[in-house]
């Protein structure tokens, strides 16, 4: 017998140490205990009551709630537990929509997946739940209450990970529900887009809002020129989608699979991501020397420009006036075919296959409409949405050869490719505004503390006659934290990066769903680009030099920055 702790479950000795429950010693045992509630970046709320187990004297318990002791017996599997997750699976069908072949989750559905588990072929019990209006105001999530299973799952992220509490439970009973405020539709609330929620619900109560039609009828559009750009996250998490390694970078075969779909040009978001490095790193530099109110904040996730003009107007004259990847590149695209399309007649139309829900919104902002009318971004699809497309189309991702993007915009830099990635923004400004560009510094520069995946790391470098003071953020519960102690001056920082999304793009929720080992494989993915890039700073990205001598020419404020107006002006 082992002297460690241990505990005996369905008679095999497993030992634990740092497990807080039950449920992940029983995981770590190899065993897939079924929940729908259970998050272990979230609070424990045991409501789904799906992973319970037997004591040794035949008494039931919560093991997501339940700390493991030493020598501990339970039993994961008899027929008691077998019985009582069958009632579970019918009780929750019984008061829940059934068309599953038009479901937006199907396949992808937790409570279908446990239904075909557990072999329920049947339910019992009549439906007598009201019948709901699917709200569809948001432009980036979609809620169906008649499919919610109150696993409590997007309260929790909307509040405890996000801060933002647009969404939570009302009423009790029979009649409780998860609600916005007075039931208003979600657009009208304090709603940031980010998707988390969505994320986490394991029914289709939220999704994404889909976009692919629009995508598709561009594609067949004889008068249109399309052009895809994808950004760096989406390359390390669309080949979950298809059964490859977490973090595999597949942007070779994203290029190959579109070109296979007609899409007439096709561009890395990366060398968006270089441009904004160009214009962040020159306004923080310009705010630096002249004494201007510090920190800097970043622009590029607009889940947390929203979060600001909606809990902090005061701070947006801090944050960066640059577009974000996206937005900037999408205009750049624009000006850079205008006088094609002035010949052939083909009007350019601009999808981006991001992470990001947010980015749905961000699209239609009144900001990103030119004085001539014309839009940045014509259309966003996420990652998952991609997979979809890809597989309406019969594509056989696996035999996709891999292609290079397209010229002119085919060459970027690492440092735009480790945008995807938490740190990933603020190393790249800092490869930009220091003066030592030896490869030495590159490596001293990954190691001041800018990148891992906890919520906020904070960094310092010499800087001129000084120190740099840098704060990396994400997820928006992290951000309140970071703007309280500037407020009260216990901390000083002079440029702060936040995303919204834990773990920054690689884990937006537009991508497949990802627990901490596959963040990990993704963060890695991209740094691991970044190793193999031949270009390493965006300063030396040849294109820059022909952009800002061409197309950008009398034009930067125009295309690449944007007045945000400082706050609740554009708040919807």
């Amino acid at each position: 017998m082992t002297d460690k702790k241990h505990m005996i479950i369905d008679g095999q000795i497993v030992e634990f140490d740092q497990e807080q429950n039950i449920l992940a010693v029983i995981r770590k045992a190899g065993i897939d205990l079924p929940t729908f509630c259970y998050y272990s970046e979230l609070s424990i709320y045991g409501a789904c009551r799906m992973c319970v187990v037997e004591d040794e004297w035949g008494g039931v318990i919560a093991s997501c709630s339940t700390p493991p002791r030493d020598k501990m017996k339970i039993k994961t599997n008899t027929p008691q537990l077998f019985r009582h997750r069958k009632m579970i699976l019918e009780l929750l069908l019984s008061s829940h929509c059934r068309d599953c072949t038009t479901c937006p989750k199907n396949g992808k559905c937790r409570l279908q997946e446990l239904a075909l588990r557990f072999g329920i072929d049947n339910v019992r019990f009549e439906n007598t739940k009201k019948q709901t209006e699917i709200d569809d105001s948001s432009l980036s999530i979609i809620r169906d209450a008649s499919k919610c299973i109150l696993c409590g799952d997007c309260v929790r992220m909307c509040t405890e990970i996000q801060n933002v509490g647009a969404i939570d439970f009302a009423y009790r009973g029979s009649e409780m529900t998860v609600s916005t405020a007075w039931n208003r539709p979600l657009a009208e609330t304090n709603c940031v887009n980010c998707g988390q929620c969505a994320s986490v619900c394991p029914t289709g109560a939220i999704v994404i809002r889909n976009c692919t039609q629009k995508f598709w009828d561009a594609i067949y559009d004889d008068t249109k020129r399309v052009v895809v750009q994808f950004a760096p996250a989406v390359r390390v998490a669309l080949g979950d989608e298809f059964g490859l390694e977490p973090g595999t970078n597949v942007a070779g075969k994203i290029v190959g699979a579109l070109r296979k779909m007609g899409v007439d040009e096709v561009y890395d978001t990366t060398m968006g991501a270089d441009l904004t490095v160009m214009e962040e790193s020159k306004e923080f530099l310009k705010k630096y020397k002249e004494g201007k109110k510090l920190p800097l904040f970043t622009s590029c996730c607009p889940a947390w420009v929203k979060y600001a003009e909606h809990k902090h107007p005061e701070l947006m004259e801090q944050v960066s006036t640059c577009k974000s990847p996206m937005q900037i590149f999408s205009a750049v695209i624009k000006e850079h075919f205008k006088q094609v399309q002035e010949v052939d007649g083909k009007e350019t139309v601009v999808f981006a296959i991001m992470p990001c829900t947010a980015k749905k919104d961000e699209q239609v902002r009144p900001e990103f409409v030119r004085s001539d009318g014309v839009r940045d971004t014509d259309g966003v699809i996420t990652t998952q949405e991609f997979a979809s497309i890809l597989k309406q189309a019969g594509i056989v991702f696996d035999d996709i050869d891999p292609e290079a993007a397209d010229m002119p915009f085919g060459i970027t830099s690492g440092a735009g490719v480790i945008f995807g990635v938490t740190g990933g923004v603020t190393e790249a400004v800092i490869r930009r505004v220091v003066d030592d560009k030896s490869n030495n510094m590159l490596h001293n520069i990954a190691y001041t503390g800018v990148r891992g995946m906890e919520g906020i790391k904070e960094a310092s470098l010499p800087f001129g006659d000084g120190r740099l003071r840098i704060a990396v953020v994400n997820g928006l519960a992290n951000a309140e934290k970071l703007i309280e102690k500037l407020e009260s001056g216990e901390a000083e920082y002079d440029f702060v990066e936040v995303m919204a999304c834990p773990g920054g793009c690689i884990a937006g929720a537009g991508q497949p769903f990802a627990r901490k080992q596959e963040k990990e494989d993704r963060a890695k993915g991209l740094y691991d680009a970044d190793k193999l890039s031949q270009v390493k700073r965006s300063e030396e990205n040849p294109v820059m030099m022909a952009l800002y001598g061409g197309v950008l020419k009398n034009k930067i404020h125009e295309l690449l920055h944007v007045d945000y107006n400082k706050g609740e002006e554009t708040v919807k």
